[in-house]
């Protein structure tokens, strides 16, 4: 097992999408009923039963509703049920201002998803009485100041950090350093390890591996040769509570020409990233075009579900500030550095910047960059003239993907 002195918190909201939007109804619209309180979910349309269930009270959970099922599923269990749509925008707000407070107590935090964040406190623990007594004072602060709740794990490391956030529920604190892991760990069964996925749980129970316990007195060979070599050293280690991964606090795409978002739900597919990879592209570019200067480096930024983080860059030829060019490159980045692994963080930045309006192209590449130039103003134009989001592509018109920001919703959806 991993000794070190490193102390790291690992903060998840409870029922965040919920909480959030029943705390916004209480404090800000006046509401007396309590989401929390009664049977309620967060996502899809009521009227036409379509979407997906974001987040689900515990009343609702009662019931046997359950996230990622369909909203006709949940209206199905329980015909009362409260159905909210989802409003990004919202619990964008109300992230940034959980992890604001959580700055307070160190500024080396690391946004791991929208509603969950680590923080490493090895540095400024010492300001504290112990680990847990600083755990509890961040989370009845966060209770008492936002008016939701939170669970914090404390540990020597971040997997450990997390496994111990999903203990009990909510509003808990929980610890599992080293010392705690055969008696809080290894009962538990194996597909409460982070990373053991429904597929990965039947090929061990195939083995007859049924805890953590059991995993992690495994033969690594075998394991390797059933779930494959890198997964299964990670699995391994995992199991024994080893993870040397560090907290790494973000740097700030939104500085400059970037723009970055931390996703709601993990993106699994190709085709998802493309889709946010395409929007944060859109917002990159009007940003160059708006300060009338052109970017001769395009990076992109991935940090996946392992929570190792990545950048992918490439020079171009021929500076830029098309969203078609910007957007094609951040893609094909994308694609040569994907591994297969989920991804929580996308980002896109325009580096290298010049006002040159320089070329290295032919006569009939020119023709065809003026032609996207030409139509990227005419869109900056009706943008300008009508608002942001008067004008943009059809694949946007549906789905929880903001054509601009990668994912968040604007202002509007607050309404």
């Amino acid at each position: 097992m991993e000794r070190n002195n490193r102390v790291v918190f690992h903060i998840d909201v409870n029922s965040a999408f919920l909480s959030w939007e029943a705390v916004y109804r209480l404090r800000e619209l006046g509401e007396t009923e309590d989401l929390r309180e009664i049977p309620s979910i967060i996502g899809g349309d009521e009227s036409r039963r379509h979407g997906i269930v974001l987040a689900a009270s515990l009343p609702a959970k009662k019931y046997g509703i359950k996230t990622a099922e369909t909203v006709r599923e949940a209206v199905t269990k329980c015909p009362d049920v409260k159905v909210c749509p989802s409003r990004y925008a919202l619990y964008s707000m109300y992230s940034q201002k959980f992890i604001k407070e959580a700055l307070d107590f160190s500024p080396m935090l690391e946004q791991y998803s929208i509603d969950e964040v680590f923080l490493d406190m090895t540095e400024t623990i010492h300001h504290y009485d112990s680990p847990v007594q600083a755990a509890c004072q961040l989370k009845n602060r966060i209770r008492d100041k936002l008016g939701f709740t939170v669970n914090i794990g404390v540990a020597s490391n971040k997997l450990l950090a997390k496994m111990a956030s999903d203990f009990e529920k909510p509003d808990k604190v929980h610890t599992l350093f080293p010392e705690e892991i055969p008696k809080k760990m290894w009962p538990l069964p194996v597909r409460d390890l982070f990373l053991v996925g429904k597929a990965t749980q039947k090929k061990l129970e195939l083995l007859g591996i049924r805890t953590i316990g059991e995993l992690a007195a495994m033969d690594l060979k075998l394991l390797q040769a059933h779930v494959g070599n890198k997964h299964g050293q990670t699995l391994y280690n995992y199991a024994r509570g080893i993870d040397h991964s560090l907290v790494e606090p973000e740097e700030s795409l939104n500085k400059g020409y970037g723009n970055s978002i931390t996703l709601a739900k993990d993106i699994l597919t190709l085709e998802e990233a493309e889709h946010v990879l395409l929007s944060l592209s859109e917002m990159v570019a009007f940003r160059l075009r708006a300060d009338h200067v052109r970017s001769s480096c395009i990076c992109v930024e991935m940090k996946d579900t392992e929570f190792h983080r990545s950048t992918h860059q490439r020079k171009l030829i021929t500076p830029t500030d098309i969203t078609d060019e910007i957007s094609k490159t951040a893609r094909e980045l994308y694609r040569e550095a994907y591994q297969g692994i989920p991804v929580r963080l996308l980002g896109v930045r325009a580096t290298d910047i010049t006002s040159e309006e320089y070329v290295q192209i032919g006569l009939f590449e020119q023709e065809k960059r003026e032609k996207l130039r030409k139509l990227d103003a005419s869109i900056d134009k009706i943008r300008g003239k009508y608002g942001r989001d008067s004008i943009q592509r059809a694949s946007f018109l549906k789905g929880d993907i903001d054509h601009m920001t990668g994912g968040h919703r604007s202002k509007k959806d607050l309404e």
